[in-house]
């Protein structure tokens, strides 16, 4: 099952896809552009995790990880399918992460990797945007360069776990304008879901609707206002957001 929320008529409602239309509460159903699409979800925690792809690692280069590198995106990055991504002024190399993302389906804690498909409720496709110039050693982890209003879209839904099945070989891309610039697959991150949820578990409690962000592979390049940019992961669905200038 395919679940989102979108609004319709001025009012926020959860709805289902179909296919090919959304479906409401009431079976009454719209065309994508007849309504507005919000997060599928509410996370209280979106975490994403730098350098999860080892080519993508290569080709900022940089070292990979010896264990996940975790960072945070807030609430204030959400975006949903169809939205906006805000270009800040004065920045000089912003870029989009498509990445396939995890939504927790239950509370859980200390979670073994070989129990960890358990407590995922479903998935959904995320754009891990980010601002290359603020990246440096200083100021790691990364909050300014992946934290501004708009830089985390997500959507246009989630997926419920048993229709994806195994996530381990997933076809992640990213086309810009039409033109394919970013290609990988799930089988090469370098931690895998069930590793990261163990990872994070070990000392936090996930709860319902938090988002795990897996990680992009190689690819990634500037994009500017008035740049379409989707992000599709396989199984899931495709992700687009318009690039605009602030203000």
């Amino acid at each position: 099952m395919k679940t989102c929320r979108v609004v319709i008529g001025g009012r926020e409602q959860r709805a289902t896809w179909d296919g090919e239309r959304v479906v409401d509460a009431s079976g009454r159903s719209y065309l994508e552009t007849e309504v507005t699409w919000l997060p599928p979800v509410r996370p209280g925690k979106t975490i994403g995790l730098a350098l999860n792809f080892a080519d993508h690692a290569e080709e900022l280069g940089l070292k990979k990880p010896d264990v996940p590198a975790i960072f945070y995106k807030g609430p204030n990055t959400l975006a949903g399918h169809r939205g906006r991504i805000v270009y800040p002024t004065g920045v000089e190399y912003m870029h989009y992460e498509a990445e396939l993302a995890v939504v927790i389906g239950r509370t859980c804690r200390r979670v073994k990797a070989r129990d960890a498909f358990a407590v995922i409720g479903g998935y959904t496709v995320a754009n891990d945007v980010t601002v290359r110039d603020f990246v440096t050693n200083l100021f790691r982890p990364p909050v300014k360069p992946k934290g501004f209003d708009s830089f985390g879209p997500l959507g246009p839904w989630v997926v419920s776990a048993d229709e994806v099945g195994d996530p381990s070989s997933l076809t992640v891309t990213t086309h810009v304008n039409g033109e394919l610039r970013q290609s990988g697959n799930t089988r090469d991150l370098m931690f895998t879901i069930p590793e990261i949820i163990e990872y994070l578990t070990e000392f936090m409690t996930l709860e319902p609707d938090d988002v795990i962000l897996t990680g992009t592979p190689k690819g990634v390049s500037h994009i500017y206002p008035g740049d379409v940019v989707r992000c599709t992961v396989e199984k899931i669905g495709t992700l687009e957001s318009t690039v605009v200038e602030e203000g």
